[in-house]
């Protein structure tokens, strides 16, 4: 059974003719009958009949015919996969959201832009509720950060999403904050008094730290800077608080530089997800990454303490920082 006999025979089911299916194949009706022999030969079934004209399917073919339309289109997908490959240069068109593209996004793709050959990136930040549809207009080959909810009304979205990277929100202050000195559980209530300072993307909804808060019933006044790294550097100058990232912030609670407040239900435990369309719609490109930000490699560049791990903005569009 080879892929050609598969092909003339899907053909010939479709169009119902052998005539017909020489004639889209530009080949000799013997020839088409020749292939048609073989696959009969080798399955030890007849596969259709002449009838009125045409041909007539047995329960042998009709079976054959659903895996061949199968086959016969992941080799045109693979064909297709392997000229996009050579033409695109492994190129991929990712949307990430803010938290993920200022805190990881950096060192992930530079190490996968260094582990293969022929990648290369273009980031795009988007909001967490606005990338599943994207994603399903092909706009971006992938997501990473925050889960792509569904689109309204889009029922089976269509989109596979893989846990990459575990994180907590924690809330911190400066040591000389008021509420840096309480042991016992802060209420939300008393943290929601004070300036709480965030990011350009403020609390996402779509992420665990948004749908917590959003379990509190309260919609605090967030206070949004440039990035979260700004955002740090106004509570460390005792302007007020936030939910920093616990690895980010690990290491300035050890030396007392930061203290974080006991807020009741913190911290918040979070996943960051790396998101394709179906496996049936994916590029191939798209799925490697998707792979690679799971791996020990992945996971211990991007928490590891020092140095930059975010993105460089050009133009429009953000592009890997690299660095040595």
């Amino acid at each position: 059974m080879t892929l050609g006999q598969l092909r003339t025979f899907a053909l010939v089911a479709k169009l119902g003719s052998l005539h017909a299916a020489a004639a889209h194949l530009g080949v000799s009706e013997p020839a088409v009958s020749s292939a048609l022999a073989a696959l009969r030969q080798d399955l030890c079934d007849p596969l259709f009949v002449r009838a009125h004209g045409g041909i007539s399917l047995t329960p042998g073919g009709r079976a054959l015919a659903e895996y061949a339309q199968d086959i016969v289109g992941l080799a045109d997908k693979a064909r297709r996969e392997v000229a996009h490959a050579q033409t695109e240069t492994g190129r991929l068109k990712i949307v990430a959201t803010a938290p993920f593209a200022e805190h990881a996004a950096g060192r992930l793709l530079d190490l996968f832009s260094r582990r293969v050959p022929g990648a290369s990136v273009d980031v795009v930040v988007e909001q967490a509720e606005d990338m599943g549809s994207m994603m399903l207009e092909r706009v971006y080959d992938i997501a990473l950060g925050a889960r792509p909810p569904a689109p309204n009304g889009a029922g089976d979205v269509g989109i596979d999403s893989v846990p990459f990277l575990r994180y907590q929100r924690v809330v911190v202050a400066a040591a000389g904050h008021p509420l840096a000195s309480q042991h016992g559980p802060v209420a939300l209530t008393e943290l929601l008094a004070r300036p709480w300072f965030a990011g350009p993307a403020g609390i996402q909804a779509a992420s665990e730290e948004g749908r917590w808060l959003a379990s509190q019933g309260v919609a605090p006044e967030i206070v949004r800077l440039s990035s979260e790294t700004e955002a740090l550097a106004a509570v460390r100058a005792g302007e007020g608080t936030m939910m920093a990232l616990g690895h980010i912030v690990r290491d300035e609670i050890r030396s007392g530089a930061l203290v974080r407040v006991p807020v009741a239900g913190t911290p918040v435990a979070g996943l960051w997800w790396a998101s394709t369309l179906d496996r049936h719609r994916a590029t191939t490109m798209a799925l490697t990454l998707q792979r690679f930000a799971a791996t020990a490699d992945a996971t211990a560049a991007m928490v590891a303490p020092g140095g930059s791990r975010g993105l460089e903005r050009r133009g429009s569009k953000f592009h890997v920082a690299l660095w040595s």
